[in-house]
C-alpha cells in the first residue's frame, strides 16, 4: 500500500500535506510500500474528481479521516474504496456516505504523538495558508515583526511548526491545519481570511466535527504581492466582507497596505473571541479515530 498526499508543483512544503509522512510512519510503521495498486489517503481535502487521476494506478483507496473539496464533487465511491472516516459531516452529504462515517481530520491525532511545551514564546501569531505564505511570506513576516506578532509559515519542516504553535498563546490562522493542530495542542486560535483563494467549505466541515462555528476576520489582500484571483465575483465578495466587518477600511484606501494589514492584525488580536473546542469532545474524538486505526490494522493484518 502506498501512501498518498498532495504535494504542491511549486515544490514548496506544506505543513498540512507535510503532516501526512510525519503521522503515518509513527502510528503505522512499516506499514506502507510502493505498491501503487493500493494507495492510502489520509489528511487533505482530496475527495474531488481529481482524486483518481492522482491515483491512477490504485485498484483500492483507503480512506481515513480526508475532506471532500476542490475541483468538482465525485459523482459516485467506488465499491473499491475503502472508508474508515472522514473529516466532517459535509464530506459524507456531499459523498453521499452515511454520517457515522463522519468524526474529524485525522490531523487530530498529533496529539497522542508531540508533546507541547509549556513555554510560551509569543502571545499571538500568525499562519498563513501556504498561497499566500509563497508568495508574500517576506512582506507578511515583515508585518508580523513590526506589530509584535510571531510568524509561521507554512513552508517550515513539520517539527518546527509544531513547535511554533505550541509555543504560541493564541494562533491567528488562515491555514486550516495550523487552526486543526492549535486545537489539538490546545492552543486557541483565530481563524482569518485573506483572499477569495481559501476554501471555507473545508472550515466549515471540520468546524462542524468540533460543535464549533466558522466566522472568520477578513483582511484585504495584499494586492502588491499576491496573485491576482481569476473569478472577480469571489473578489468582490472578499472586499465587501471586509469593509462589513470593518466599515472603517473604506476610507483607508490612500494608506499602505503594509500599513492596513498591521493595524488590521493588531485590531484583531484586540476584539477577537478565540475558538477551542471543549477538551472531552477532543479526547472523545481522538478516541473514535484510534479505533478506527485499530480496525484498519486488523483489516490489513498489521501487528
Amino acid at each position: 500500500m502506498r501512501l498518498y498526499y498532495y504535494q504542491r508543483r511549486d515544490g514548496n512544503s506544506n505543513f498540512g500535506d507535510d503532516l501526512n509522512s510525519w503521522l503515518w510512519s509513527q502510528l503505522l510503521p512499516g506499514f506502507f510500500d510502493e505498491d501503487p495498486t493500493i494507495a492510502f489517503i489520509g489528511i487533505g481535502t482530496l475527495l474531488n474528481h481529481l482524486l483518481p487521476q492522482r491515483v491512477p494506478q490504485a485498484q483500492r483507496l483507503v480512506i481515513f479521516g480526508t475532506g471532500a473539496g476542490y475541483g468538482n464533487p465525485l459523482t459516485a465511491v467506488a465499491h473499491p474504496w475503502q472508508i474508515y472516516c472522514l473529516r466532517g459531516r459535509l464530506s459524507a452529504q456531499k459523498l453521499g456516505l452515511a454520517e457515522e462515517l463522519a468524526i474529524t481530520d485525522a490531523a487530530l491525532l498529533v496529539r497522542r504523538l508531540f508533546q507541547p511545551t509549556s513555554q510560551k514564546t509569543s502571545r499571538f501569531a500568525f499562519m498563513p495558508h501556504v498561497h499566500h505564505a509563497t508568495y508574500a511570506g517576506t512582506v507578511l513576516q515583515d508585518i508580523c515583526t513590526q506589530v509584535g506578532l510571531g510568524y509561521i509559515d507554512p513552508r517550515w519542516s513539520v517539527k518546527k511548526v509544531l513547535t511554533s504553535i505550541s509555543q504560541t498563546e493564541v494562533l491567528l490562522a488562515e491555514a486550516m491545519h495550523g487552526a486543526i493542530v492549535a486545537d489539538a495542542l490546545r492552543v486557541p486560535w483565530i481563524p482569518v481570511l485573506t483572499s477569495p483563494r481559501i476554501l471555507t467549505f473545508k472550515w466549515h466541515d471540520w468546524c462542524s466535527s468540533l460543535a464549533l462555528e466558522y466566522h472568520p476576520y477578513y483582511i484585504p489582500p495584499l494586492v502588491s504581492a499576491y496573485p491576482r484571483f481569476p473569478r472577480r465575483r469571489s473578489a468582490i465578495a472578499h472586499w465587501k466582507n471586509c469593509w462589513q466587518q470593518e466599515p472603517w477600511l473604506a476610507l483607508c484606501q490612500m494608506v499602505s497596505q503594509r500599513s492596513l494589514w498591521a493595524t488590521q492584525l493588531l485590531r484583531i488580536t484586540q476584539v477577537a473571541c478565540p475558538s477551542l473546542s471543549h477538551a472531552s469532545l477532543v479526547e472523545q474524538l481522538t478516541d473514535q479515530l484510534e479505533n478506527r486505526l485499530e480496525q484498519l490494522k486488523s483489516d490489513w493484518s498489521v501487528q
